[in-house]
């Protein structure tokens, strides 16, 4: 059977997504003379490491199993393989997540997802699932 609220929640997500990122690419860009002199390429940060919460990351996780949580791991439409997050480890649902939110990992549904989701909720949705079997 069908379920037309997460087919249509899936569906304006995804439009969502689209949406987000044709506005990004009609942005203008900022004035060469706007930047400093001496703006000089600065090492990349390390990322802070938040605590999760596993508890509250199992209530984050509840959409999720609309599409994780198929037996078989299958989406039902489109029908495709949907990769298995439980028992995952946390540091790469960490950062599968937030490489979602930035949109350098490409997915429409995932970067909607995901750009809902503060720091805080990835690291306890990552200690959440992290201990599922």
């Amino acid at each position: 059977m069908m379920r037309p609220l997460m087919i249509a929640a899936c569906f304006l997500l995804t439009a969502t997504a689209f949406s987000a990122s044709a506005q990004d690419a009609q942005a203008p860009a900022a004035p060469a003379a706007a930047a400093p002199a001496a703006a000089a390429p600065t090492a990349p940060t390390a990322p802070v490491s938040l605590k999760g919460d596993a508890a509250r990351g199992k209530q984050l996780t509840y959409t999720c199993q609309g599409c994780h949580g198929v037996t078989g791991y299958k989406n039902a439409y489109p029908n495709y393989h949907v990769p298995r997050i439980g028992g995952q480890s946390e540091v790469y649902l960490t950062n599968a997540l937030t490489e979602y939110k930035k949109g350098t990992r490409k997915h429409p549904t995932m970067q909607a997802q995901a750009q809902s989701f503060s720091d805080q909720d990835i690291a306890d949705i990552a200690a959440f699932l992290s201990t599922v079997k």
